[in-house]
């Protein structure tokens, strides 16, 4: 089974209340969260965070597409909510277009 790696990064408002309060909400992520994520095809998912910034790495196997988890998400309300609340903790790459959140990176170096 062969799988990809797509790195993404976030910026968090910053405001140590806010930062600990998103912290507390990955420390159990909801169950139809974790469903959906895994269902559409994505194998792992890490996040890290430093200062007001986040950076995730996602595997994902050989079912997995954008649009694909795209369309799952928009059918699944409890997305739809967890979206709108870590919303409320994140906040948008100065380079992001409208609505944009996590932004796809691009890998400029491998050893």
């Amino acid at each position: 089974m062969s799988s990809k790696r797509y790195c993404y990064a976030l910026d968090l408002i910053n405001d140590e209340e806010l930062i600990a309060a998103y912290k507390k909400y990955h420390e159990n992520v909801w169950p139809e969260i974790i469903k959906g994520i895994k269902d559409s095809g994505i194998t792992s998912m890490e996040i890290y965070h430093v200062a007001d910034r986040l950076f995730m790495i996602m595997e994902v196997n050989e079912s997995f597409s954008f649009e694909k988890k795209v369309e799952m998400d928009a059918n699944n309300p409890r997305e739809k909510e967890w979206q709108d609340l870590m919303w409320k903790y994140q906040k948008a790459l100065p380079c992001a277009k409208p609505g944009e959140k996590w932004i796809l990176m691009d890998r400029i170096f491998k050893l």
